[in-house]
Order: structure tokens, then C-alpha cells, then sequence
């Protein structure tokens, strides 16, 4: 493959704003696509996957390279990857044969795997055994998952309107609305999606909404909905009957739910602000179902979000796990008597998931709960996002 600076460039100024910036991976790789018009789809391909790459590799990459110069930083990468480098003087302090014998020596699975040091011993105690191959399949690239609009088309149809256009899809059992894309493109461009036909949903994700065993007519709230994409997952699980109350604590997050829902033909759907307790009070025994996607370490979706390991702390990871047990102890006062909840993050830690649960279950406000039933989705067993779910009956 035929390196080109002003590419590579491009790959450095991502890389500047991502660890010296702390900004994040997917927005900073938008704005330096967007910044030069001239790249065709092969640059702006290669600087994207070269970005993500690099962040995912980062400690191992800086561990190999001769120095933190981000030339020598790509190069090093380059070499990893198997590619012989071009001629370039800025290339010139770069010895494939040291950087490949350096690579074989490592044994350490924290540099292995390039994650920090105190994640590897947290992720070892909290996982044991499983620990080891599950960081390896969340270190893979993410594959690009379609969720089907249920209320405008069937997947049959989308699957074949795409295939016309080339792009090609295949179904994975025990995932009734996924579609999952051959190869990786850009299918946000593409008509369907402008006429709300599917959304990007992992795999993973998308059994969060359908765990909540919702029916048309309901009065469902999504209290931690960000972007709404579980909501509209809802809604049309209900056939665009009853009410899909989505709420959050970020009144933008919101305003892109309310325009999704539209080009996703949801009229069901209201937002409501978190403005404190207040609101949560003014909802009390109000709602059929209840979900509660936390927040959460997000250390099931590192294959999609890389930077995101970078970007923790432990302290970061037990302030989190405050928040969870604070929603907990607050939130389900909105489920009716008899009424569902279900409780889900986007992490593989116990630390976030049954222990919060285990520990609600045994305090004062868990006290009218049962648990029906809880799922541990490891992407090692899954091939998709890591995940936990926990179906909960209010008495």
C-alpha cells in the first residue's frame, strides 16, 4: 500500500487532539475528515482505521517505537502491521528488524494487549480466567450493525434494497432485528437511513430493549435514554402504540432523540429532562416498564470506542458505580406495582453489574424487587459488544 504524507499528517493531527486535547476518537476523526475536502474515500478511510488503530495499540506502538515522535510512532505501527516502509528521511531512525525482535520479546499481557497496567489487574480480578480472552476480542474491530425500523420496512426488504446498491449483509440468529454488514462502509449516506429504515446498533444493544418484554399500548420510560437510540428500539417494539417517555439529565442529548424519532416515524415518543428529583417524584408508579441503560465504564464497547480505556481511572470507574447505585435507589420508585424494569451497562465489570443489583436487591428501596432473571454478554462468547442485562419484577 502506497503511504502519503498529507494522509499521514492527517493521522498525526487526530492522534495530537485525541491524547494531548483528551478529546474524543470519534469526533476528532469527523472534524479532520471534514477539514480537507480533497481527500477522496481511500484517504479518508485510511486515516480513520489508521486513528482508531493507533489508539487501540497506543502503549504497545510507544512501547516499540524509538521515540514518542509521532513519525516514529507511525512507523512503528507500520512495521506491526506487517508493511515495509518508504524511503523517507523521516522514517530514517526507524530499524524494522529491532522494533520486530523488541515485539517477540514482549510477554507481558498488559503491553500485549496495550491496555494500562492497572486495568489489566482490575479486569484479572473482577473476570478471572475470562479476563484474558475477552480483552482479545475487544481489542478485534467492531463489525457495523444495522438494527431494522420494524415500523417502515421488514429486515427481508432492507436486506434486499441494500444488496441493490452493493451493500451486502448477512443475519445472525437469536438477533430478530440485526443486520450485519460484509464489509465495513459508510451507511449513514445511504437513502434507507435517511428514510429512518435502520440505525447503527451493535448486536449486543439491541437485546437491551427487547429484555424489557414491552407490549403496544404500554407507558414505557427510558430514564438514562442519551440519544434515544434504545427508545426508538422500543417504540417500535410497541408498534408506535402507547408512550415511550425518554429521559436524561443532558437536555442535547435529547433534542437528537426527538429528531431520530422523526425520521424513525416514532410519534409516540416525549422527552423530559431529569431537572432533579422533583421529576422523578412527579413519576412515581407511573410506568409499566422502566429502563435503566447507566452509565457506565463502557468497557464492553472498547472494540468501537478504543480511547475510552485511555480515558479511565479507578477513580473513574468508582465514582461511576456511585451514580449506578444512586439511579438505583431512586429511579424504580417510577415503576407501577407488578410493573418490569430492567437494569443494563455496556460493561463486563461485576463491580457494575450483578454487585449492583445484589446490593440494591438488598437495601430498602430493592426490598418490593425481584430479580427474574440476568444475561453476562462477553464479547469472547458473542462476537458483539459486551453487555449486562438484568430483568427485575416490581411485587
Amino acid at each position: 500500500m502506497k503511504l502519503h504524507n498529507n494522509t499521514i499528517r492527517g493521522v498525526h493531527t487526530a492522534l495530537q487532539a485525541i491524547f494531548e486535547e483528551g478529546q474524543y476518537a470519534d469526533k476528532v476523526i469527523e472534524r479532520t475528515l471534514k477539514s480537507n475536502p480533497k481527500w477522496g474515500a481511500k484517504d479518508r478511510s485510511f486515516i480513520a482505521e489508521t486513528t482508531y488503530e493507533m489508539v487501540r495499540w497506543w502503549r504497545l506502538i510507544n512501547h516499540l517505537s524509538p521515540s514518542s515522535n509521532y513519525w516514529d510512532l507511525f512507523g512503528t505501527y507500520w512495521i506491526m502491521q506487517g508493511h515495509a516502509l518508504p524511503d523517507w528521511e523521516e522514517f530514517e531512525r526507524l530499524h524494522p528488524e529491532k522494533i520486530k525482535a523488541k515485539y517477540e520479546a514482549t510477554t507481558d499481557p498488559g503491553l500485549l494487549e496495550s491496555i494500562p497496567e492497572w486495568l489489566q489487574k482490575l479486569g484479572s480480578k473482577e473476570l478471572g480466567e475470562k479476563w484474558e480472552p475477552e480483552i482479545h476480542a475487544l481489542n478485534e474491530e467492531a463489525e457495523v450493525v444495522l438494527r431494522v425500523n420494524t415500523l417502515k420496512t421488514t429486515r427481508e426488504r432492507l436486506k434486499n434494497r441494500l444488496a441493490e446498491d452493493g451493500i451486502n449483509t448477512y443475519i445472525v440468529k437469536g438477533y430478530p432485528d440485526a443486520l450485519i454488514l460484509e464489509e465495513r462502509q459508510n451507511v449513514f449516506r445511504h437513502p434507507a437511513f435517511k428514510e429512518g429504515l435502520f440505525e447503527v446498533q451493535d448486536a449486543s444493544s439491541q437485546l437491551v430493549a427487547a429484555a424489557l418484554a414491552v407490549e403496544p399500548g404500554m407507558r414505557v420510560i427510558d430514564a438514562c435514554a442519551g440519544a434515544g437510540g434504545k427508545s426508538l428500539h422500543l417504540a417500535a417494539l410497541m408498534e408506535n402504540k402507547g408512550k415511550v417517555i425518554s429521559m436524561d439529565v443532558e437536555e442535547w442529548k435529547l433534542q437528537q432523540a426527538k429528531l431520530r424519532a422523526r425520521r424513525n416515524g416514532v410519534s409516540i415518543f416525549e422527552p423530559k429532562v431529569i431537572e432533579g428529583t422533583k421529576t422523578i417524584k412527579r413519576l412515581k408508579e407511573s410506568a409499566d416498564r422502566l429502563l435503566l441503560d447507566v452509565p457506565c465504564s463502557g468497557l464492553g464497547v472498547l472494540r468501537r470506542n478504543p480511547d475510552t480505556k485511555w480515558k479511565l481511572s479507578p477513580e473513574s470507574i468508582e465514582k461511576v458505580q456511585q451514580t449506578q447505585q444512586e439511579i438505583l435507589q431512586t429511579y424504580p420508585s417510577m415503576l407501577k406495582k407488578g410493573g418490569q424494569m430492567v437494569y443494563a451497562t455496556c460493561s463486563i465489570l461485576p463491580s457494575e453489574n450483578e454487585l449492583q443489583v445484589k446490593k440494591f436487591l438488598e437495601s430498602e428501596a430493592g426490598k418490593d424487587f425481584e430479580l427474574i432473571e440476568d444475561k453476562k454478554v462477553l464479547a469472547q462468547e458473542s462476537g458483539f459488544d459486551g453487555f449486562y442485562i438484568a430483568r427485575l419484577r416490581k411485587k
